[in-house]
């Protein structure tokens, strides 16, 4: 998916919220994170990692212990299901189970997944602004389209960069390494200094870090340590905070 830049007129002025620091540049781009950051989507991978465990009698995980497995993508998803069931996976073991949870996964991207609070009223606040969105993830590049499509915000983004088998998405290594971010910058055609990377997980600040992007990391998310821990260029508590960070007087 890739479509021009478009321009917009001006956004309506928001007020900082009381006590908040000076308002941010506003970034040329904004590169958006997807599950915990844009959707919560655990439960539905819950759902899929039960129907895998299940095809083999094995029991199913919490919803808690998916949540602290998802992130890295499909590969070290499946891998933590294992290890979890104190099943260690040589490679094509592992490549087996990762074709069926794609199959699976396939049928409940969004039974049970929901936006995350603030997601409209912020691309609406970035697209008003006349920066250019793009979601960079490590889920599924064919699943990402799919969730997009289905809550009806997949035309906020210019570029979607996700794991994938085609070229030349196959040959980009996913976060926390900066290939997908500034795979993303790149059909951008922004540098790295006029770009933002929001984010739920240390996962989306270091890939940020290494790219030389901005990071502000939004709680909420799937992170299992403390943001803070990460050194983002800022915390904040939710993705409806992230327009008053912007904000100007």
């Amino acid at each position: 998916m890739e479509m021009q830049v478009n321009s917009f007129a001006p956004a309506p002025e928001f007020d900082p919220m009381p006590g908040s620091q000076p308002a941010a540049e506003m970034p040329r781009a904004v590169l958006f994170d997807l599950d915990g950051t844009l959707i919560d989507s655990v439960p539905d991978i819950t759902l899929a990692v039960a129907e895998l465990l299940a095809s083999e009698h094995l029991p199913s995980l919490s919803e808690d212990q998916v949540r602290r497995m998802v992130g890295r993508g499909l590969r070290a998803l499946v891998r933590r299901v294992y290890d979890a069931q104190g099943m260690p996976l040589d490679e094509a073991s592992l490549q087996s189970r990762i074709d069926a949870m794609e199959e699976i996964y396939g049928r409940h991207l969004v039974g049970r997944t929901t936006l995350k609070d603030g997601v409209r009223e912020t691309l609406d606040f970035f697209r008003a602004q006349g920066c250019a969105m793009a979601v960079v993830t490590n889920k599924l590049l064919s699943a990402t389209e799919t969730i997009l499509e289905h809550f009806g915000i997949a035309d906020y983004f210019t570029v979607l960069v996700g794991d994938s088998n085609e070229q030349p998405m196959a040959t980009l290594a996913r976060k926390p390494q900066p290939d997908m971010l500034l795979e993303a910058l790149r059909r951008l055609r922004v540098s790295p200094q006029h770009a933002v990377m929001i984010g739920d997980s240390g996962v989306d600040v270091r890939a940020a870090k290494a790219a030389g992007v901005a990071a502000i990391a939004v709680r909420g998310g799937y992170s299992s340590e403390p943001l803070e821990s990460f050194a983002p260029d800022a915390v904040l508590d939710g993705l409806g905070a992230v327009p008053h960070h912007f904000a100007r007087r």
